[in-house]
C-alpha cells in the first residue's frame, strides 16, 4: 500500500503496472499474429496462387501494414488501453467508439471460444476427459495467468511464441537448401503478366491478410508499456516485419517442395511440408500448432480485458469494468467478464457462423480506425497526424475493398 493513502482509497486509485519493454511487446505481438492459422493456411494460399504464393503473402503484408501505420500514428498520440475504442471515440464519437471497442472485444472472445473448442477436441483425441471439464479448466487456468500480472502473462505468452516461431524456423532451416534454386525463387517473387495468375495472387493475398490480423492487439497494452509513445509503434512495425519475413520464407519453401498436391490437399499442410523436407514425422509440427492455440486464447483474454478497461476510461462502458486490482495491478473485473463469456460461448453456442462474421467486423473496425486518423489529423493541431491524415483514407478504402471482395466471393478467413 502506498504511503499517505488509506486502505480504502488504494483500490480505487490503482492503475495498470508499466512493465513491458520493446522485446516483450514484440514477442507478444508476434505470438498473437503468427497464430495457429498459418500452420493450416499455407496450403490454401499455395493452392490459389501456385508458384506466386510468396507474392500473396507480400501483398497481404502490405495491406496489413497500411492499417498498421495508422495504428502506430494514433497510439503515439493516444497511448491508452482499449486502443481502437479510444481512437474512434476521439475521432468519430461515442457511438462508433463503442462499436469499435465491442467489435474488437467480441471478435477476440469468439475466436478464443472457437480455438478453445478446437484445442479441447485435440486433447480429447488423446485423453478421454469431458469437454466441459477441459474447457473450463483450460480457459480458467489461462485467465488466472492473465490476472496474476501483465509481465508474468506476457512472459508466458512469449515462451510459447518462442516454441511456436521456433517450429516455423525449424521448417525454414531444413527447407533452406531448396532456396538454392535461384531461378525458381526469382520466378516466385516476380509479378506475372498473366491475368489469371494475378487473380490467384489477389485471391491468395486477401485470405493471407487474415494471417496478419493480431498486430493491432499491441496498442491495447500501451498503458502497461514503458515509454509507450515510442515503444508501441516500434513493436507494431517489428511484429509486421517479422511476420512478413516468416510467411514469405515458408511459402517459398512450400513452392519448392517436391509434392505440392500433398501439401494443398492436407488439413495439416505445415506438418506435411515438414515431413517432405526432412523425412521425419510431422507430429511435432502438429503439436506446435495445438500449443499455438493456447497462446492465442491467452493473448485474446489479455487484449479483450484491456479493451473493456480502456472503454471504461473513455466512458463508453460502466466504470465497473475499469476496476484494477491493487495487488496484481490487472483489470480483474474485465478479465473475469471476458473469461466467463468465452466459457459460455464454448459450452452453449454454435460458433461457426459467428467466427465467419468476425473477420468482417475486424475489417469494419480497421476502416473506422483509418477514418479516425483522417478526422483527427484534420481537426487536431498535431503535425504528424496532419501530415499523414490522407493515409487514413487510403487505408480505409483498402479495408473496405477487402470486405467487399470477401462478401462477393465468400472468401472467409480467420487468424
Amino acid at each position: 500500500m502506498e504511503k499517505g493513502k488509506s486502505s480504502g482509497s488504494v483500490p480505487e486509485q490503482a492503475t495498470l503496472r508499466r512493465a513491458l519493454s520493446l522485446p516483450l511487446l514484440v514477442l507478444y505481438g508476434v505470438g498473437v499474429t503468427v497464430g495457429a492459422g498459418i500452420f493450416a493456411l499455407i496450403g490454401e494460399i499455395l493452392r490459389l496462387a501456385g508458384d506466386q504464393a510468396p507474392l500473396s503473402f507480400l501483398l497481404a503484408g502490405i495491406i496489413a501494414g497500411t492499417t498498421g501505420v495508422s495504428y502506430a500514428l494514433l497510439v503515439s498520440r493516444f497511448p491508452r488501453a482499449g486502443g481502437e475504442a479510444v481512437f474512434v471515440n476521439r475521432g468519430l464519437g461515442g457511438l462508433w467508439g463503442r462499436f469499435a471497442g465491442f467489435g474488437v472485444a467480441t471478435t477476440g472472445i469468439i475466436s478464443s471460444a472457437v480455438i478453445a473448442l478446437a484445442f479441447v477436441g485435440y486433447v480429447q483425441a488423446l485423453v478421454p476427459v469431458p469437454k466441459e471439464v477441459l474447457l473450463v479448466g483450460m480457459v480458467g487456468s489461462l485467465a488466472a495467468i492473465a490476472w496474476f500480472g501483465v509481465r508474468e502473462s506476457v512472459i508466458f505468452a512469449a515462451l510459447v511464441t518462442v516454441l511456436e516461431v521456433g517450429t516455423l524456423l525449424t521448417v525454414i532451416t531444413f527447407g533452406a537448401p531448396l532456396l538454392a534454386d535461384v531461378p525458381r525463387v526469382a520466378g516466385s517473387l516476380a509479378p506475372p503478366l498473366d491475368s489469371l495468375a494475378l487473380a490467384g495472387i489477389l485471391s491468395g493475398g486477401v485470405i493471407a491478410f487474415f494471417a496478419f490480423i493480431g498486430f493491432e492487439d499491441i496498442e491495447n497494452m500501451a498503458e502497461e508499456t514503458v515509454n509507450p509513445e515510442r515503444v508501441v509503434p516500434r513493436a507494431i512495425y517489428w511484429t509486421l516485419g517479422v511476420t512478413v519475413l516468416l510467411y514469405v520464407l515458408l511459402s517459398l519453401i512450400a513452392v519448392l517442395a517436391p509434392d505440392r498436391e500433398a501439401i494443398t490437399g492436407s488439413s495439416a499442410p505445415m506438418a506435411v511440408l515438414f515431413e517432405q523436407i526432412t523425412g521425419l514425422p510431422g507430429q511435432p509440427v502438429a503439436a506446435a500448432a495445438a500449443i499455438a492455440m493456447v497462446n492465442g486464447i491467452l493473448v485474446q483474454i489479455i487484449m479483450a480485458s484491456r479493451v473493456l478497461y480502456g472503454m471504461a476510461g473513455e466512458g463508453l462502458v460502466p466504470k465497473w469494468f475499469g476496476k484494477v486490482g491493487a495487488r496484481r495491478r490487472t483489470p480483474t473485473r474485465a478479465t473475469l467478464t471476458v473469461t466467463g463469456l468465452i466459457i459460455l460461448l464454448g459450452l452453449f453456442f454454435p460458433l461457426v457462423r459467428l467466427a465467419e462474421a468476425s473477420s468482417l467486423v475486424t475489417l469494419s473496425v480497421f476502416s473506422l480506425v483509418n477514418l479516425s486518423l483522417f478526422v483527427l489529423g484534420t481537426r487536431l493541431e498535431d503535425a504528424m497526424l496532419k501530415r499523414f491524415r490522407w493515409w487514413g483514407i487510403f487505408g480505409m478504402l483498402i479495408c473496405l475493398g477487402i470486405a467487399g471482395f470477401q462478401i462477393l466471393t465468400g472468401a472467409l478467413g480467420g487468424h
